[in-house]
């Protein structure tokens, strides 16, 4: 069986010594009251549930899978238990609204928790991931009456929440969907098509699934401009908020995955179901932008978190496994061989699989506490530009994230030999698991699209101008700490430059060459990703100098071993951005320059 335990210290030295919730919160009215402990205390007792009941039921869940029989969805044994424990306990609301029940906590706590439920049971944690981006949306998008009908099932975990947006003739291309919304006498709407890839759509864990899907009024414009949003519940609502009948929303099939099995993917059908008109007519995409960006993060973590218990689990392995000799001579010379963690090229692989870990760590952390100040600071000019953040680094979070997960996953299978793929050590599971996290919630070339689309070109480099000034305003060198620090300091500095000069190449570029933007997009993403992480590795390795100097949240060898870290990032990591430079450079000339034909 697969073993994990929480990161608790590693997110209490992001959330403490590197962004310093502790002088943050203080200064927005909705978390002036949160003080560090309770933050610790919250994220201590998840740890604990999450690890008792859930990572338990990861192995099984993924071989048993969901069952679907007469319409009806049965998840893996030991689901609904574990489910209803964690519903009980207020786990499905705690970034929700406090006057509709949920718990009111900011980003940068509930982040930690998702990354928790990811890396215990991945197949589970999607089913309150979607119920957290549907409750986000309802949040922002529907009113009054339709927020205190709903919100505060979805918080309790007595519903759950899905979003329907794929077709089977369509995939990202929303503009050609074909579900429709015919207006009725009460003035609801009936709803009639079919979605698939929906995650959580049929399921036996709640009496009801709210479903938010994508629809077409009969006077639609044409394309993605005439996407409404409507809100159907599985059993209709009525007034006083009781369940009715069932709502003629029916499952059509599982989808057979290669991973995540104990996550019920579904076809799913629209028979006249009826519906709530969320948000205006015709503006449904908008709104449900609200729900997907809050899902592409979500989607992020879920790779940092597989990331992390791959590597838990491999680290453990290359201690027990003995093989051949350290270099120089034995390290356990009473036994027959030394553990292979003494190898170099095996200390490269671990090593990596934990900068990796821990950058996305302080990375999600980041845009978490961006987020919460877009939302919740009381000065606007703040609030403009965390949005103006978030907008960038979405794509980023998504994709990089993910990227580097699976990247993760990967190599720490590999740090197994032949026993990581064989399936009773578990290696092979997180490796299938983080591979569709590169794929849904927008794949991550079309993450990449989205930056160097919506986010580079459409406002001429304006967000990544604001980035680069807010990495330089915090590059600078503590007193006493020129001998430390420099290195990481110089690896930031030469990365932005890199970043900036391959910004000006594709803003020339774009305007002379219609695929420039395409031809470089998954290159520049990756570099972005490579920029924000070098900055935020400095953050950390100056935050633990600062511990070693002056005392903080960890002890010394924490400290220490982060600095360590930190260093295998710039020397071993970082350099590989110096390639997304010169594929950026090289243009489009040659991707396109094949005829159709020859492919």
């Amino acid at each position: 069986m697969t073993v994990y335990r929480a990161p608790l210290a590693d997110l209490r030295f992001v959330r403490e010594d590197v962004l310093e919730a502790g002088k943050v919160w203080p200064t927005m009215p909705a978390t002036t009251e949160l003080e560090s402990g309770l933050a610790e205390a919250v994220l201590e007792e998840a740890a604990r549930v999450i690890e008792a009941e859930l990572q338990p039921l990861n192995q099984s869940g993924d071989a048993q899978g969901c069952l679907l029989e007469a319409g009806r969805v049965s998840t893996p044994a030991g689901f609904r238990e574990a489910f209803r424990l964690l519903a009980d306990g207020g786990w499905c609301g705690l970034g929700g609204d406090l006057e509709l029940g949920g718990q009111g906590l900011p980003k940068l706590v509930t982040h930690a928790v998702d990354e928790m439920l990811f890396a215990a049971n991945t197949g589970f944690a999607l089913y309150l991931s979607l119920n957290q981006g549907a409750a986000s949306l309802l949040e922002a998008c529907a009113d009054e009456t339709v927020r205190a009908r709903y919100l505060p099932h979805l918080y309790a975990g007595d519903w759950l929440g899905t979003m329907c947006l794929t077709e089977p003739h369509c995939g990202t291309d929303l503009g050609l969907i074909k579900t429709r919304a015919e207006p009725r006498e009460d003035g609801d709407y009936d709803i009639f098509g079919s979605k698939i890839w929906i995650t959580g759509g049929e399921h036996d864990l709640t009496d009801n699934i709210v479903h938010l899907v994508l629809a077409k009024l009969p006077d639609a414009p044409a394309g993605s401009r005439g996407i409404s949003l409507f809100l159907v519940p599985k059993r209709w609502v009525d007034e006083s908020g009781a369940l009715g009948d069932d709502n003629g929303v029916l499952c059509g099939g599982l989808e057979h995955k290669m991973g995540i099995r104990a996550s019920a993917t579904c076809v799913m059908h629209f028979e006249a179901a009826r519906g709530l008109l969320i948000g205006e007519p015709h503006q449904g995409l908008a709104a449900m932008f609200t729900m997907m960006n809050e899902e592409r993060l979500s989607i992020g973590i879920q790779g940092l978190g597989l990331g992390e218990v791959a590597y838990q689990n491999a680290i453990a392995f290359a201690r027990e496994r003995l093989q051949s000799r350290a270099p120089g001579g034995a390290a356990l010379p009473a036994k027959p061989a030394d553990p292979i963690l003494v190898h170099p090229d095996v200390r490269r692989m671990a090593l990596d699989v934990r900068a990796w870990n821990e950058g996305g760590r302080l990375f999600a952390g980041f845009v978490a506490a961006e987020i919460d100040r877009a939302r919740l600071h009381p000065e606007v000019a703040v609030r403009e530009a965390s949005e103006a953040m978030v907008a960038l680094l979405t794509p980023v979070a998504k994709a990089f994230l993910s990227d580097r997960g699976f990247d993760a996953t990967v190599e720490a299978q590999q740090l197994y030999g032949g026993s990581g793929y064989c399936v009773e050590w578990g290696a092979e599971q997180f490796v299938r698991d983080a591979r569709i996290a590169m794929i849904y919630e927008g794949t991550n070339g079309i993450q990449a699209m989205d930056l160097v689309g919506r986010k580079l070109t459409r406002n001429g480099g304006a967000y990544v101008e604001a980035l680069a000034r807010r990495m330089r305003d915090d590059l600078w060198l503590p007193a006493g700490a020129e001998e430390a620090l420099a290195p990481f300091l110089e690896a930031a500095e030469q990365v932005l430059a890199r970043l900036e000069r391959s910004t000006a190449t594709l803003l020339a570029e774009a305007d002379r060459d219609p695929a420039a933007t395409g031809a470089a997009a998954n290159d520049y993403l990756q570099l972005t990703g490579y920029t924000v992480y070098a900055w935020l590795w400095w953050q950390a390795a100056r935050a633990a100098w600062r511990g070693l100097e002056k005392g903080g949240a960890m002890d010394e060898a924490f400290y220490r071993a982060k600095l360590i870290v930190a260093r295998h990032f710039i020397e071993r990591l970082l350099p590989r951005s110096t390639a997304f430079e010169a594929q950026i450079g090289a243009g489009a000339a040659g991707l396109m320059a094949l005829d159709a034909d020859h492919f």
